[in-house]
Protein backbone atom coordinates (compact mmCIF):
# COMPACT_ATOMS: atom_id res chain seq x y z
CA UNK A 1 0.00 0.00 0.00
CA UNK A 2 1.10 3.64 -1.17
CA UNK A 3 0.39 5.78 1.90
CA UNK A 4 0.40 8.78 -0.25
CA UNK A 5 -2.33 7.88 -1.32
CA UNK A 6 -3.79 7.59 1.87
CA UNK A 7 -5.95 10.12 2.98
CA UNK A 8 -7.40 11.11 6.28
CA UNK A 9 -10.29 13.78 6.85
CA UNK A 10 -11.55 14.90 10.26
CA UNK A 11 -14.63 17.46 11.63
CA UNK A 12 -13.87 17.93 15.00
CA UNK A 13 -16.77 19.55 15.43
CA UNK A 14 -19.28 16.35 15.18
CA UNK A 15 -15.68 14.00 16.24
CA UNK A 16 -16.06 12.06 12.76
CA UNK A 17 -13.78 11.26 10.44
CA UNK A 18 -13.28 9.32 7.06
CA UNK A 19 -9.98 7.77 5.01
CA UNK A 20 -10.22 8.20 1.34
CA UNK A 21 -7.55 6.03 -0.64
CA UNK A 22 -7.16 6.71 -4.46
CA UNK A 23 -6.21 3.41 -5.87
CA UNK A 24 -3.77 3.51 -8.97
CA UNK A 25 -6.40 2.53 -11.54
CA UNK A 26 -8.25 5.46 -10.84
CA UNK A 27 -11.22 4.17 -7.98
CA UNK A 28 -11.91 5.93 -4.79
CA UNK A 29 -12.04 4.13 -1.77
CA UNK A 30 -14.10 5.43 0.91
CA UNK A 31 -13.90 4.07 3.95
CA UNK A 32 -15.71 5.20 7.28
CA UNK A 33 -14.76 3.40 10.39
CA UNK A 34 -17.49 2.70 13.01
CA UNK A 35 -15.94 0.49 15.75
CA UNK A 36 -18.72 1.35 17.99
CA UNK A 37 -21.21 -0.38 15.62
CA UNK A 38 -21.54 -4.03 14.94
CA UNK A 39 -22.69 -3.90 11.28
CA UNK A 40 -20.64 -2.95 8.57
CA UNK A 41 -22.32 -1.49 5.01
CA UNK A 42 -20.19 -1.53 1.45
CA UNK A 43 -20.81 -0.56 -1.86
CA UNK A 44 -19.32 -0.86 -5.29
CA UNK A 45 -20.74 1.80 -7.59
CA UNK A 46 -20.43 3.36 -11.20
CA UNK A 47 -21.24 6.77 -12.39
CA UNK A 48 -23.82 5.00 -14.49
CA UNK A 49 -27.45 5.57 -14.99
CA UNK A 50 -30.38 6.29 -16.89
CA UNK A 51 -29.45 9.58 -17.81
CA UNK A 52 -26.21 8.09 -20.17
CA UNK A 53 -27.67 7.08 -23.47
CA UNK A 54 -26.02 9.12 -25.30
CA UNK A 55 -21.82 8.56 -25.01
CA UNK A 56 -18.76 7.66 -26.43
CA UNK A 57 -15.29 7.13 -25.21
CA UNK A 58 -12.63 10.27 -26.18
CA UNK A 59 -11.52 9.90 -29.58
CA UNK A 60 -13.86 7.53 -30.91
CA UNK A 61 -15.87 9.42 -33.70
CA UNK A 62 -19.20 9.33 -33.27
CA UNK A 63 -21.43 9.02 -30.37
CA UNK A 64 -23.04 5.69 -29.40
CA UNK A 65 -27.11 6.20 -28.59
CA UNK A 66 -28.29 2.77 -26.45
CA UNK A 67 -31.37 2.13 -25.52
CA UNK A 68 -33.58 3.56 -22.91
CA UNK A 69 -33.25 1.76 -19.79
CA UNK A 70 -30.17 -0.71 -20.69
CA UNK A 71 -28.38 1.05 -17.06
CA UNK A 72 -31.11 -0.52 -15.48
CA UNK A 73 -30.69 -3.64 -16.98
CA UNK A 74 -27.13 -3.90 -16.94
CA UNK A 75 -27.86 -3.84 -13.13
CA UNK A 76 -30.14 -7.09 -13.13
CA UNK A 77 -27.12 -8.89 -15.29
CA UNK A 78 -24.28 -8.54 -13.39
CA UNK A 79 -25.78 -10.89 -10.36
CA UNK A 80 -25.99 -13.51 -13.17
CA UNK A 81 -22.85 -15.32 -13.85
CA UNK A 82 -21.94 -18.37 -15.69
CA UNK A 83 -21.69 -20.24 -12.27
CA UNK A 84 -24.84 -19.07 -11.19
CA UNK A 85 -26.72 -16.45 -9.15
CA UNK A 86 -24.77 -14.17 -7.12
CA UNK A 87 -27.31 -13.90 -4.18
CA UNK A 88 -26.73 -17.54 -3.45
CA UNK A 89 -22.82 -16.82 -2.69
CA UNK A 90 -24.28 -14.32 -0.39
CA UNK A 91 -26.24 -16.78 1.10
CA UNK A 92 -23.68 -18.86 2.57
CA UNK A 93 -21.94 -15.52 4.15
CA UNK A 94 -25.34 -14.47 5.54
CA UNK A 95 -24.77 -10.89 4.13
CA UNK A 96 -27.92 -9.02 2.47
CA UNK A 97 -27.15 -7.55 -0.61
CA UNK A 98 -28.81 -5.51 -3.17
CA UNK A 99 -28.50 -3.17 -5.87
CA UNK A 100 -30.08 -0.18 -7.48
CA UNK A 101 -29.88 2.36 -10.68
CA UNK A 102 -30.99 5.78 -10.88
CA UNK A 103 -30.23 8.80 -12.54
CA UNK A 104 -26.13 9.01 -12.42
CA UNK A 105 -25.53 6.39 -10.31
CA UNK A 106 -25.63 2.16 -10.66
CA UNK A 107 -24.55 0.66 -6.92
CA UNK A 108 -24.25 -2.75 -5.52
CA UNK A 109 -24.07 -2.97 -1.68
CA UNK A 110 -25.00 -5.56 1.36
CA UNK A 111 -24.77 -5.23 4.64
CA UNK A 112 -24.09 -7.89 7.42
CA UNK A 113 -22.67 -8.19 10.76
CA UNK A 114 -20.41 -11.50 10.25
CA UNK A 115 -18.52 -12.52 7.37
CA UNK A 116 -17.19 -8.99 6.01
CA UNK A 117 -14.26 -10.28 4.36
CA UNK A 118 -16.19 -12.95 2.48
CA UNK A 119 -18.58 -10.95 1.21
CA UNK A 120 -16.52 -7.99 0.42
CA UNK A 121 -14.86 -10.51 -1.91
CA UNK A 122 -17.95 -11.44 -3.24
CA UNK A 123 -18.62 -7.76 -4.20
CA UNK A 124 -15.12 -6.60 -5.34
CA UNK A 125 -15.00 -9.80 -7.59
CA UNK A 126 -18.77 -10.14 -9.33
CA UNK A 127 -19.32 -6.37 -10.26
CA UNK A 128 -15.78 -6.84 -12.00
CA UNK A 129 -16.72 -10.14 -14.18
CA UNK A 130 -20.00 -9.51 -16.88
CA UNK A 131 -21.16 -12.50 -18.34
CA UNK A 132 -23.98 -11.96 -20.87
CA UNK A 133 -25.53 -14.29 -23.45
CA UNK A 134 -28.18 -14.15 -26.41
CA UNK A 135 -30.66 -16.36 -24.14
CA UNK A 136 -30.03 -14.77 -20.95
CA UNK A 137 -30.82 -11.10 -21.95
CA UNK A 138 -33.95 -12.86 -23.88
CA UNK A 139 -35.12 -13.92 -20.44
CA UNK A 140 -34.19 -10.85 -18.68
CA UNK A 141 -36.27 -9.01 -20.95
CA UNK A 142 -39.75 -10.78 -20.02
CA UNK A 143 -38.65 -10.50 -16.25
CA UNK A 144 -38.25 -6.32 -16.66
CA UNK A 145 -40.90 -6.20 -18.38
CA UNK A 146 -43.02 -7.55 -16.05
CA UNK A 147 -41.70 -4.65 -13.26
CA UNK A 148 -42.06 -1.83 -15.52
CA UNK A 149 -45.76 -2.56 -15.95
CA UNK A 150 -45.71 -3.02 -12.13
CA UNK A 151 -44.32 1.01 -11.82
CA UNK A 152 -46.89 1.99 -14.11
CA UNK A 153 -49.37 0.99 -11.48
CA UNK A 154 -47.16 2.85 -8.66
CA UNK A 155 -48.67 5.75 -7.12
CA UNK A 156 -45.13 7.43 -5.93
CA UNK A 157 -43.12 6.72 -9.43
CA UNK A 158 -45.63 8.00 -11.44
CA UNK A 159 -45.90 11.21 -9.09
CA UNK A 160 -42.03 12.08 -9.66
CA UNK A 161 -42.02 10.96 -13.22
CA UNK A 162 -45.47 12.36 -14.20
CA UNK A 163 -43.59 15.62 -12.56
CA UNK A 164 -40.45 15.15 -14.75
CA UNK A 165 -41.98 15.14 -17.92
CA UNK A 166 -44.11 17.99 -17.30
CA UNK A 167 -40.87 19.97 -16.48
CA UNK A 168 -38.19 18.35 -18.86
CA UNK A 169 -39.11 18.33 -22.83
CA UNK A 170 -35.61 16.34 -23.97
CA UNK A 171 -33.46 15.23 -21.13
CA UNK A 172 -33.23 11.72 -20.60
CA UNK A 173 -34.54 12.54 -16.93
CA UNK A 174 -37.37 12.79 -17.96
CA UNK A 175 -37.67 8.79 -18.74
CA UNK A 176 -38.10 5.91 -16.11
CA UNK A 177 -35.99 4.43 -15.06
CA UNK A 178 -36.48 1.30 -16.51
CA UNK A 179 -37.11 2.28 -19.48
CA UNK A 180 -40.22 0.87 -21.08
CA UNK A 181 -41.14 -2.45 -23.01
CA UNK A 182 -40.48 -1.51 -26.38
CA UNK A 183 -37.03 0.50 -25.47
CA UNK A 184 -35.69 -2.98 -23.44
CA UNK A 185 -36.78 -5.14 -26.49
CA UNK A 186 -33.41 -3.42 -28.49
CA UNK A 187 -31.32 -4.30 -25.97
CA UNK A 188 -28.70 -7.02 -26.88
CA UNK A 189 -25.48 -8.87 -24.95
CA UNK A 190 -23.37 -6.71 -27.72
CA UNK A 191 -24.80 -3.20 -26.12
CA UNK A 192 -24.56 -4.71 -22.74
CA UNK A 193 -20.72 -5.38 -23.03
CA UNK A 194 -20.10 -1.87 -24.76
CA UNK A 195 -21.68 0.21 -21.87
CA UNK A 196 -19.96 -1.93 -19.33
CA UNK A 197 -16.59 -1.47 -21.22
CA UNK A 198 -17.51 2.19 -21.60
CA UNK A 199 -18.95 3.04 -17.75
CA UNK A 200 -17.48 -0.22 -15.54
CA UNK A 201 -13.81 1.13 -16.11
CA UNK A 202 -12.71 1.45 -12.56
CA UNK A 203 -11.72 4.65 -13.42
CA UNK A 204 -15.21 6.06 -13.51
CA UNK A 205 -15.87 3.90 -10.35
CA UNK A 206 -16.10 3.85 -6.62
CA UNK A 207 -15.94 1.95 -3.32
CA UNK A 208 -17.79 2.77 -0.35
CA UNK A 209 -17.18 0.67 3.20
CA UNK A 210 -19.02 2.23 6.70
CA UNK A 211 -19.17 0.42 9.80
CA UNK A 212 -16.84 -2.13 11.98
CA UNK A 213 -14.11 -2.41 9.71
CA UNK A 214 -10.48 -1.18 9.78
CA UNK A 215 -9.03 1.04 6.72
CA UNK A 216 -5.69 -0.52 6.32
CA UNK A 217 -7.54 -4.25 6.12
CA UNK A 218 -10.00 -2.57 3.22
CA UNK A 219 -7.27 -1.17 1.02
CA UNK A 220 -5.61 -4.41 1.22
CA UNK A 221 -8.53 -6.31 0.20
CA UNK A 222 -9.22 -3.85 -2.32
CA UNK A 223 -5.55 -4.12 -3.74
CA UNK A 224 -5.82 -7.65 -4.22
CA UNK A 225 -8.64 -7.75 -5.76
CA UNK A 226 -9.29 -5.04 -8.55
CA UNK A 227 -8.20 -5.20 -11.64
CA UNK A 228 -5.74 -3.08 -13.86
CA UNK A 229 -7.48 -0.87 -16.58
CA UNK A 230 -6.75 1.58 -19.11
CA UNK A 231 -8.15 4.96 -18.15
CA UNK A 232 -10.93 6.24 -20.11
CA UNK A 233 -12.64 9.67 -20.55
CA UNK A 234 -15.95 9.25 -21.42
CA UNK A 235 -17.78 12.05 -23.04
CA UNK A 236 -21.48 12.19 -22.76
CA UNK A 237 -23.72 13.65 -25.35
CA UNK A 238 -25.10 17.24 -24.75
CA UNK A 239 -29.41 17.73 -23.75
CA UNK A 240 -29.99 20.04 -25.66
CA UNK A 241 -32.93 21.26 -22.85
CA UNK A 242 -34.98 24.26 -23.01
CA UNK A 243 -34.89 26.42 -19.21
CA UNK A 244 -39.04 26.33 -19.84
CA UNK A 245 -40.95 23.72 -17.99
CA UNK A 246 -42.92 21.53 -20.48
CA UNK A 247 -46.57 21.67 -18.85
CA UNK A 248 -47.68 23.61 -15.54
CA UNK A 249 -50.45 20.99 -14.35
CA UNK A 250 -50.56 16.77 -15.07
CA UNK A 251 -52.85 14.42 -13.21
CA UNK A 252 -53.25 10.36 -13.06
CA UNK A 253 -55.77 9.01 -11.13
CA UNK A 254 -54.27 5.48 -9.65
CA UNK A 255 -55.41 3.55 -6.27
CA UNK A 256 -54.79 5.95 -3.42
CA UNK A 257 -56.86 7.49 -0.47
CA UNK A 258 -56.03 10.56 -0.54
CA UNK A 259 -54.81 12.94 -3.72
CA UNK A 260 -50.49 13.17 -4.10
CA UNK A 261 -49.08 15.93 -5.38
CA UNK A 262 -45.37 17.26 -6.00
CA UNK A 263 -44.73 20.70 -6.81
CA UNK A 264 -40.95 20.98 -8.98
CA UNK A 265 -39.33 24.11 -10.07
CA UNK A 266 -37.01 23.78 -13.00
CA UNK A 267 -33.37 25.49 -11.98
CA UNK A 268 -31.43 26.87 -14.56
CA UNK A 269 -28.23 24.26 -15.03
CA UNK A 270 -27.17 24.16 -18.68
CA UNK A 271 -25.65 20.79 -19.51
CA UNK A 272 -23.61 20.73 -15.78
CA UNK A 273 -24.08 19.81 -12.50
CA UNK A 274 -24.91 22.66 -10.24
CA UNK A 275 -22.28 22.98 -7.23
CA UNK A 276 -23.12 21.30 -3.61
CA UNK A 277 -23.55 25.30 -2.45
CA UNK A 278 -26.16 25.22 -4.46
CA UNK A 279 -27.82 22.46 -3.40
CA UNK A 280 -27.50 23.09 0.40
CA UNK A 281 -28.73 26.99 -0.18
CA UNK A 282 -31.29 25.72 -2.20
CA UNK A 283 -32.27 23.08 0.72
CA UNK A 284 -32.40 25.42 3.35
CA UNK A 285 -34.61 28.03 1.50
CA UNK A 286 -37.33 25.60 1.06
CA UNK A 287 -36.22 24.45 4.82
CA UNK A 288 -37.48 28.08 5.52
CA UNK A 289 -39.99 28.68 3.40
CA UNK A 290 -42.42 25.44 3.89
CA UNK A 291 -39.82 23.55 6.75
CA UNK A 292 -41.62 21.98 9.59
CA UNK A 293 -40.51 24.87 12.01
CA UNK A 294 -42.13 27.18 9.14
CA UNK A 295 -45.34 29.89 9.71
CA UNK A 296 -46.16 28.66 6.45
CA UNK A 297 -46.11 24.85 7.47
CA UNK A 298 -48.07 25.62 10.27
CA UNK A 299 -50.66 28.01 8.71
CA UNK A 300 -51.03 24.67 6.00
CA UNK A 301 -51.08 21.55 8.38
CA UNK A 302 -53.84 23.58 10.88
CA UNK A 303 -55.78 23.94 7.51
CA UNK A 304 -55.90 20.30 6.57
CA UNK A 305 -53.92 20.84 3.32
CA UNK A 306 -51.00 18.58 4.33
CA UNK A 307 -50.19 16.21 6.84
CA UNK A 308 -47.02 14.35 7.95
CA UNK A 309 -46.11 13.39 4.88
CA UNK A 310 -45.42 17.09 3.48
CA UNK A 311 -41.53 17.31 2.63
CA UNK A 312 -39.15 18.77 0.21
CA UNK A 313 -36.13 17.10 -1.73
CA UNK A 314 -33.66 18.32 -4.69
CA UNK A 315 -32.75 16.47 -7.42
CA UNK A 316 -29.75 16.98 -9.05
CA UNK A 317 -27.08 15.67 -11.82
CA UNK A 318 -25.50 16.26 -14.83
CA UNK A 319 -28.17 19.04 -16.75
CA UNK A 320 -30.67 18.96 -14.82
CA UNK A 321 -32.10 20.37 -11.10
CA UNK A 322 -35.19 20.58 -9.77
CA UNK A 323 -36.80 21.63 -6.16
CA UNK A 324 -39.54 19.71 -5.48
CA UNK A 325 -42.23 20.29 -2.37
CA UNK A 326 -44.41 17.07 -2.06
CA UNK A 327 -46.94 15.34 0.08
CA UNK A 328 -50.69 14.57 0.23
CA UNK A 329 -53.64 16.85 0.22
CA UNK A 330 -57.36 17.48 -0.71
CA UNK A 331 -56.21 20.46 -2.39
CA UNK A 332 -52.63 20.50 -4.33
CA UNK A 333 -53.59 23.52 -5.62
CA UNK A 334 -54.04 25.37 -2.60
CA UNK A 335 -50.81 23.97 -1.37
CA UNK A 336 -49.11 25.07 -4.90
CA UNK A 337 -50.79 29.05 -4.62
CA UNK A 338 -49.55 29.03 -0.52
CA UNK A 339 -46.09 28.07 -1.63
CA UNK A 340 -45.86 29.93 -4.39
CA UNK A 341 -46.97 32.93 -2.04
CA UNK A 342 -44.29 32.75 0.29
CA UNK A 343 -41.91 32.72 -1.84
CA UNK A 344 -43.10 35.74 -3.77
CA UNK A 345 -43.44 37.58 -0.59
CA UNK A 346 -39.95 36.20 0.61
CA UNK A 347 -38.52 37.59 -2.96
CA UNK A 348 -39.98 40.81 -2.09
CA UNK A 349 -39.58 41.41 1.19
CA UNK A 350 -36.32 38.95 2.05
CA UNK A 351 -36.31 36.33 4.32
CA UNK A 352 -36.73 36.26 7.58
CA UNK A 353 -33.11 36.47 10.01
CA UNK A 354 -34.99 34.61 12.85
CA UNK A 355 -36.86 32.49 10.80
CA UNK A 356 -33.90 31.10 8.53
CA UNK A 357 -31.60 30.55 11.33
CA UNK A 358 -34.50 27.82 13.51
CA UNK A 359 -34.73 26.49 9.59
CA UNK A 360 -30.89 25.95 9.84
CA UNK A 361 -30.08 24.52 12.79
CA UNK A 362 -33.19 21.74 12.17
CA UNK A 363 -31.19 21.69 8.62
CA UNK A 364 -27.96 21.18 10.46
CA UNK A 365 -29.09 18.54 13.43
CA UNK A 366 -30.75 16.17 10.43
CA UNK A 367 -27.03 16.36 8.82
CA UNK A 368 -25.43 15.66 11.50
CA UNK A 369 -27.97 13.16 12.44
CA UNK A 370 -27.40 10.47 9.49
CA UNK A 371 -23.93 9.74 10.79
CA UNK A 372 -25.97 7.41 13.45
CA UNK A 373 -26.25 4.87 11.14
CA UNK A 374 -23.64 3.11 8.35
CA UNK A 375 -25.97 2.89 5.83
CA UNK A 376 -26.77 6.98 5.60
CA UNK A 377 -22.65 6.90 6.38
CA UNK A 378 -22.25 4.83 3.35
CA UNK A 379 -24.51 6.61 1.24
CA UNK A 380 -22.99 10.22 1.87
CA UNK A 381 -20.22 8.65 0.84
CA UNK A 382 -21.83 7.49 -2.36
CA UNK A 383 -22.64 10.81 -2.78
CA UNK A 384 -19.12 12.18 -2.56
CA UNK A 385 -17.92 9.98 -5.17
CA UNK A 386 -20.63 11.30 -7.34
CA UNK A 387 -20.08 14.75 -6.62
CA UNK A 388 -16.77 14.90 -6.18
CA UNK A 389 -17.03 16.40 -2.82
CA UNK A 390 -15.88 15.55 0.80
CA UNK A 391 -18.46 13.86 3.59
CA UNK A 392 -18.38 16.98 5.94
CA UNK A 393 -18.67 19.72 3.05
CA UNK A 394 -22.19 20.16 3.30
CA UNK A 395 -22.16 20.77 7.49
CA UNK A 396 -19.39 23.06 6.59
CA UNK A 397 -21.21 24.87 3.63
CA UNK A 398 -24.60 24.86 6.29
CA UNK A 399 -22.89 26.16 9.61
CA UNK A 400 -21.84 29.22 7.25
CA UNK A 401 -24.29 29.90 5.54
CA UNK A 402 -26.00 33.50 6.89
CA UNK A 403 -29.84 34.92 5.88
CA UNK A 404 -28.09 37.15 3.52
CA UNK A 405 -26.42 34.23 1.23
CA UNK A 406 -29.86 32.86 1.56
CA UNK A 407 -31.68 35.97 -0.08
CA UNK A 408 -29.14 36.43 -2.67
CA UNK A 409 -29.55 32.99 -3.62
CA UNK A 410 -33.18 32.88 -3.95
CA UNK A 411 -32.65 35.31 -6.74
CA UNK A 412 -31.81 32.05 -8.72
CA UNK A 413 -33.96 29.40 -7.69
CA UNK A 414 -37.58 28.44 -7.01
CA UNK A 415 -38.89 30.67 -9.99
CA UNK A 416 -43.24 30.38 -9.56
CA UNK A 417 -43.68 31.12 -13.10
CA UNK A 418 -41.64 28.18 -13.72
CA UNK A 419 -42.77 25.70 -11.98
CA UNK A 420 -44.71 22.24 -12.72
CA UNK A 421 -47.20 20.58 -10.95
CA UNK A 422 -47.86 17.18 -10.58
CA UNK A 423 -50.75 15.34 -9.14
CA UNK A 424 -52.06 11.74 -8.64
CA UNK A 425 -55.95 11.44 -7.83
CA UNK A 426 -57.83 8.62 -6.30
CA UNK A 427 -59.21 6.35 -9.09
CA UNK A 428 -63.07 7.12 -8.54
CA UNK A 429 -62.45 10.86 -8.30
Amino acid sequence: MNNTEKQIFENKKINEQFVLYRHPSGCNIYICEKPEYSSTYACFGTKYGSVDNKFRIKGEPEFTEVPEGIAHFLEHKMFEKEYGDVFSLYAKTGASANAYTSFDRTNYLFSCTDNFKESFDILLKFVQEPYFTKESVEKEQGIIGQEIEMYLDSPGSRLLFNLLAAMYKNHPVRIDIPGTVESISHIDYKLLYKCYNTFYNLNNMFICVAGNINADDIIAQVNANLKDASPVQIERGSFDEPQEIVDSYVEQKLAVSLPMFAIGYKESCGSERRTLKDKIYTSLLMETIAGESSPLYKRLFEAGLINDKFGADILDGYGYFASIFEGESSNPRAVLDAINEEISRARRDGIDAEEFERARRRYYGRLVMRFNAVDDIAEMLVQCAISDTLLYDDIEICAAATVDDINKHLKSVLNTDNCSLSVILPAGE
